[in-house]
C-alpha cells in the first residue's frame, strides 16, 4: 500500500513517520519550505517511546499529479486548514485514494463528504500529544501514542483498511481496527471537549483546576454535558469509558492540559468552533443546556476576537 500523509507535522509526521521507520511506502505532501528541509535533514522524531531519524519521502503539491496513485491519504491537519487541506489531496481522491482524517471532533466530516462523498471517506481519530521543535522535529510530548480506523456505515473493512492494521502491527503502533469507529469517536469527543473547555477557560492544568475548591466538580459537570449530548445523538459512552474519562479529567496533580491551551497560551489559533463551539450547537439542536460549555465557548470566541491576524 502506498500511503499520502499530508504534512509533516506532529501527528502526520509522528504517525507517518513511524510507518515509513518501518519500511512502508510513506510520502509525506508538504510546503516547498518544509520539503526542502525534510530532504536535507530527513524526518526526526523524539519521543519516550523512541528516537528516529527517517529518510522522508515527499512530494509537494505540484507534484502530486503527476505522481503514481496513492491508496490512502492520513489527513491530520488542524480543522481552521481543512478547506486548503482538501484543495491539496483533491487530485489523490480523484485517482481513487481514500481518505483517513485524524482530526479532532466531527464536525469535518460533512465538508469531506460534500467534497469527496462518503464512500471515499473512512472514520478515524488518535490520541498523541505531539508538535514541532524549533528545527523542525516532531516533539512527542507523552507516551500515548494510538491510533483508532474504520469503516463509518459498518460494512466489512476494504484491504486498505486491513492492510494499515498490518502496517501499524510492524511498526509497533498502538492501533485499534474497529467495526464501530462512531462509538470510538463519541468517547474521545466527549473526553476531549471537556478537557479543553475546562483547561482554556481556567488557563490551567488540570492539577491546578482540580485543586481549587468546586474544581474537580467544574470537570465533571463539563464531562456530564459532553456526555448528554452523546446520548441525544444515539452514541451513549459505556460506563467504563465515562469512569475512566472522569478519573483522568479530575486527578489531582495531574500535568494534563488540552492541546488548544497550549496554542492558545503561544498566541496561536484554535480549533474552539469544531471542538467546544460544535458541541454546545449540538446540545442546542437537541434541547440540551450546557452552562459550562457555554462559558469556555464564549471565553475562546473572545480568545479569537483579540487575537492579531
Amino acid at each position: 500500500m502506498r500511503l499520502l500523509v499530508l504534512g509533516a507535522g506532529g501527528t502526520g509526521g509522528y504517525f507517518g513517520g513511524r510507518l515509513a521507520q518501518a519500511g512502508v511506502d510513506v510520502s509525506f505532501l508538504v510546503r516547498p519550505a518544509r520539503a526542502t528541509l525534510l530532504r536535507e535533514r530527513g524526518l526526526r522524531i523524539r519521543s519516550p517511546l523512541g528516537d528516529a531519524d527517517v529518510p522522508a519521502q515527499v512530494i509537494t503539491a505540484d507534484e502530486l499529479r503527476a505522481a503514481a496513485p496513492f491508496e490512502l491519504v492520513l489527513l491530520s491537519c488542524k480543522a481552521y486548514d481543512l478547506d486548503s487541506a482538501m484543495d491539496a489531496i483533491a487530485p489523490t481522491v480523484e485517482a481513487g485514494a481514500r481518505v483517513l482524517p485524524l482530526l479532532n471532533g466531527l464536525r469535518h466530516y460533512e465538508a469531506l463528504d460534500a467534497r469527496f462523498g462518503f464512500a471515499n471517506v473512512l472514520g478515524g481519530l488518535c490520541f498523541i500529544s505531539a508538535t514541532l521543535g524549533a528545527d523542525g522535529e516532531i516533539l512527542h510530548l507523552g507516551k500515548p501514542a494510538s491510533v483508532t480506523f474504520g469503516e463509518r456505515d459498518g460494512q466489512p473493512a476494504d484491504v486498505r483498511l486491513q492492510s494499515l492494521a498490518a502496517a501499524c502491527t510492524q511498526a509497533g503502533i498502538d492501533h485499534v481496527h474497529t467495526p464501530d469507529i462512531a462509538q470510538a469517536q463519541w468517547v474521545k469527543y466527549s473526553f476531549l471537549t471537556a478537557l479543553a473547555a475546562g483547561t482554556c477557560l481556567m488557563r490551567a492544568p488540570i492539577g491546578t483546576i482540580v485543586a481549587g475548591e468546586g474544581g474537580a466538580d467544574f470537570m465533571a459537570a463539563l464531562h456530564g454535558e459532553c456526555l448528554a449530548v452523546a446520548a441525544a445523538t444515539g452514541q451513549s459512552i459505556p460506563d467504563a469509558a465515562q469512569a475512566s474519562a472522569r478519573d483522568t479529567l479530575t486527578t489531582a496533580g495531574s500535568p494534563m492540559k488540552a492541546s488548544m491551551l497550549r496554542d492558545l497560551e503561544a498566541g496561536q489559533r484554535v480549533e474552539a468552533a469544531h471542538i467546544v463551539g460544535d458541541m454546545v450547537h449540538r446540545a442546542a439542536t437537541h434541547g440540551i443546556a450546557t452552562p459550562h460549555l457555554q462559558a469556555a465557548w464564549v471565553h475562546l470566541q473572545a480568545y479569537e476576537a483579540q487575537r492579531p491576524a
